[in-house]
């Protein structure tokens, strides 16, 4: 079996819950590593995004991505600078697709707020990069 670096890899076994995409959390992160880049990174971290770094700045459109596919909820964990990193949750599953970023930083995800896709994409510039990936997304799916 493949082994990754994401928080909570090893139970993305849950399988998608809409007919264009057949797969798992874990394969949905394959595809994503081919897509995200720094055109989808958030803006004030746009200067650090590296392709070594791929999941730098992607957590909040990719989580809201990963929750269209395969379901559940987003919640948030509180960084310095008041910004919130998200992540998913499914059955009970927690996992984050774009952990690596932290590299050994240890993050604590228990007690998170819920996070709304409302509040998040409010903000028109995350709002066109989660509707960019979720393009690209769906052009590899074709």
């Amino acid at each position: 079996m493949k082994t990754y670096k994401f928080y909570g890899w090893e139970k993305t076994t849950m399988t998608s819950k809409v007919s264009s995409y057949e797969g798992t959390p874990r394969d949905f992160y394959d595809l994503l590593s081919t897509i995200w880049c720094k055109k989808t990174c958030a803006p004030r971290m746009q200067e650090n995004w590296s392709s070594e770094n791929k999941t730098l700045g992607q957590c909040s459109i990719t989580a809201f991505l990963v929750q269209d596919i395969f379901g559940g909820e987003v919640y948030g964990i509180r960084r310095p600078g008041g910004n919130y990193h998200c992540y998913n949750v499914i059955d009970g599953v927690a996992f984050d697709l774009t952990s690596e970023q932290f590299g050994d930083e240890i993050l604590d995800y228990t007690n998170n707020p819920l996070q709304s896709r409302e509040v998040h994409f409010a903000k028109e510039e995350k709002r066109l990069r989660y509707e960019y990936l979720k393009e690209e997304v769906c052009k590899t799916q074709l």
